[in-house]
């Protein structure tokens, strides 16, 4: 009864769990790890990751694709001095090929918005923007909005930490750094799921979760032995590298 059905895609759904991992992209060892129903906004990625994140005790850069460029995730990797280096969630135009929410002007400290034909109104409380009447004889509404009554916004509590986010996403250092080490940490994924092993073996989050540690735990000796750990002196040993 704790499995979910949860949708990767459109096209593709399952029932079952979801595991998140947590893992160091230069050794491809896994730091850490939960095993979730599959759906549910509590056990999305981005919730999931934020206490994968609290178990960091020092400041890291954190990679992670567009499932965890949420604000709440981006606002808890800043108070705790984390680096983001995550896609950003894209943008999608109210009017195909118009305008995205970045067009708008938002001036956190007047609480104002600005469209792009420079009307500017006020965020309301709910952190809702009305343009309503302004748009009615815009000559870019076409490029804007389908609504009769006019463009809404509705502003997320960080949405200024998601611009900021978005505008540093641009910059070509920050796509190398994203671009040098997924693919270890693709690599570590695949050796998690590979064989029979997206199948599990038990029913609940309890035993399933217990089971995902201990794979892990074997993985992650196999990826040491491989690195080099040995047997010296009564102790185990990793070359450096």
């Amino acid at each position: 009864p704790e499995a979910r059905h949860a949708h990767k895609t459109r096209a593709h759904h399952q029932d079952g769990y979801k595991a998140h991992v947590k893992v160091e992209p230069d050794t491809g060892l896994i730091t850490g790890c939960a095993l979730t129903p599959a759906s549910g906004p509590e056990y999305s990625d981005a919730a999931v990751g934020i206490e994968l994140l609290a178990e960091e005790a020092d400041p890291v850069e954190v990679l992670g694709d567009s499932a965890y460029g949420t604000g709440e995730l981006l606002a808890a990797a800043a108070d705790s001095g984390h680096t983001p280096i995550i896609k950003p969630w894209p943008l999608r135009p109210a009017v195909d090929g118009g305008f995205t929410l970045d067009a708008f002007t938002i001036d956190e400290t007047a609480a104002t918005v600005t469209c792009p034909n420079h009307v500017t109104r006020p965020i309301t409380a709910t952190r809702a923007v009305n343009f309503k009447a302004a748009c009615r004889d815009c000559p870019l509404r076409a490029r804007c909005t389908t609504s009769a009554r006019g463009r809404t916004l509705r502003l997320h509590p960080h949405d200024a930490l998601q611009r900021a986010h978005r505008a540093r996403a641009t910059d070509p250092g920050f796509q190398a750094v994203y671009r040098q080490h997924r693919p270890m940490v693709e690599r570590s994924i695949a050796w998690l799921v590979a064989g029979r092993n997206r199948r599990l073996r038990f029913v609940g989050t309890r035993l399933n979760d217990l089971w995902l540690h201990h794979r892990v735990a074997g993985l992650n000796l196999r990826r040491l032995l491989a690195l080099g750990l040995t047997r010296s002196g009564g102790s185990w040993v990793l070359a450096p590298t």
